[in-house]
């Protein structure tokens, strides 16, 4: 056998059962991911100071509230589209919102007051949910802090624009 036909016989025998096995090993661990978007049905987002989270969305009824610069409290509809919710549901994914504890309090914090911001951030799938409470004085874990608060920005950003999409 040529030194060629060696190689090519390697390439058959080795690294292609290989290449193949990888493939379907990988298609499995996709499918049955934890939380796929296919199983996707709503995010709840609420916010406000201490225990009032009066600032409420949720993304299944379209409904908002929120309270505007006169202390008012507005109630409108706000319909995501499915980009829309895609696009939160992967940067979930990428900040590692499935890794985030139930609570991240500011309570280690010597200067935590009971009137700090809250953040409720709950994404529902079917038969699984994962929500999480976010104190915006935690102290505890930078890294977490920036992760939760990027979070909350694309979050808030995303009901922004889509109000005012809606209100043109």
């Amino acid at each position: 056998m040529t030194e060629r036909g060696k190689k090519i016989f390697l390439a058959i025998c080795i690294i292609t059962p290989f290449l193949l096995y990888c493939v379907y090993y990988y298609s499995i661990m996709v499918k049955n991911a934890p939380y796929r978007f296919a199983d996707f049905e709503s995010i709840t987002f609420k916010y406000g100071l201490g225990d009032s989270l009066v600032n409420e969305f949720n993304s299944k009824t379209g409904d908002y509230q929120y309270i505007n610069s006169r202390d008012s409290l507005i109630r409108t509809k706000v319909r995501m589209r499915k980009d829309d919710l895609l696009y939160l549901h992967r940067k979930a994914a990428e900040l590692g919102f499935w890794n985030f504890p139930e609570k991240i309090s500011g309570e280690g914090n010597p200067n935590h007051s009971t009137n700090s911001p809250q953040y409720y951030i709950e994404f529902k799938y079917k038969g699984k949910a994962k929500h999480v409470l976010y104190d915006a004085q935690n102290t505890e874990s930078p890294k977490l802090n920036d992760a939760a608060k990027s979070l909350i920005t694309e979050i808030s950003n995303m009901i922004n624009d889509t109000r005012d999409k809606d209100l043109k």
